[in-house]
């Protein structure tokens, strides 16, 4: 997958650097690596909300994928 930088120049998405963030709990730790910017929604209410949307759908994705099963049958 390729994206473009405002010099028209491709870059590799490898190449690009995400902000990553730690989440701990008693029982899981868990790394996400932010691909969009929520900065450019200036309302931080606005911000949250669409996080916790978009963490829900990954959540529910994740819940549908057979992968998931396999995990919960291992684990």
């Amino acid at each position: 997958m390729k994206f473009e930088d405002s010099d028209d120049e491709d870059i590799e998405l490898t190449e690009i650097e995400f902000p990553e963030i730690e989440l701990e709990t008693e029982d899981l730790i868990m790394i996400l690596t932010l691909k969009k910017d929520y900065s450019k929604i200036k309302n931080i209410e606005k911000r949250k909300k669409e996080f916790i949307h978009d963490m829900k759908n990954f959540i529910d994705e994740f819940a549908s994928n057979p992968e998931f099963e396999e995990l919960m049958e291992y684990y």
